[in-house]
């Protein structure tokens, strides 16, 4: 294990050691890596993609998606949650043995998982079950998340790839819950639909 985690803090090293280099792209990694861009652009298309579609059907099968990549991304945060109950790994600035660049404020919760790229796959994950077009967009924006976020000094590359592993299993267990569910998942779909709100 501590062979691993050396090597997961030699990556570390080499991905953040670029700050400073490029000015450019630090100016570029502080507007991706924040709070409001991809949650942001995340937020505006599950709404867009909830309201529209080429048809009654390509709408139901849209909005089946958003509710998946909705639940999915409760569950991915709750067991990030369960894991950092259980398991505390600090950031890779509060690392003595690593010199660090940070362009980001410093988080402190745990490190392990990344509670972002967990939330980013589930939706992205849930969103490609709907639309694959919308699902490839979503783990673009995934990925320009949590890569950004591991450059601007948060997150090591173990944490995220745990993170993302949590997101993409939750998803799937979800899509099989909510088929067995059936007909309630369908019902609560309609209703919505009575209500003007699909």
């Amino acid at each position: 294990m501590e062979a691993v985690l050396r090597a997961d803090a030699a990556v570390f090293a080499w991905f953040n050691g670029w700050v400073g280099h490029f000015p450019w792209l630090d100016a570029v990694v502080q507007l991706t890596c924040g709070d409001y861009f991809a949650p942001g652009s995340m937020s505006v298309l599950l709404l867009a993609t909830w309201f529209f579609g080429r048809d009654a059907v390509d709408r139901e099968h849209r909005q089946r998606g958003v509710a998946r990549a909705m639940i999915a991304m409760a569950f991915a945060n709750l067991a990030v949650f369960i894991v950092n109950d259980h398991y505390f790994r600090p950031r890779p600035f509060d690392n003595p043995d690593l010199v660090v660049s940070l362009l980001f404020f410093e988080p402190t919760d745990s490190s392990f998982p990344a509670n972002p790229a967990a939330v980013a796959f589930a939706l992205a994950s849930g969103m490609c079950q709907g639309s694959k077009r919308m699902g490839i967009v979503f783990y673009a924006l995934a990925v320009v998340w949590v890569v950004t976020r591991m450059y601007a000094g948060v997150f090591y590359p173990l944490d995220v790839l745990a993170g993302a592993g949590i997101g993409l299993v939750v998803s799937y267990l979800v899509r099989w819950w909510l088929w067995s569910m059936e007909p309630a998942p369908t019902f609560v779909l309609g209703m919505f639909r009575r209500l003007h709100l699909a």
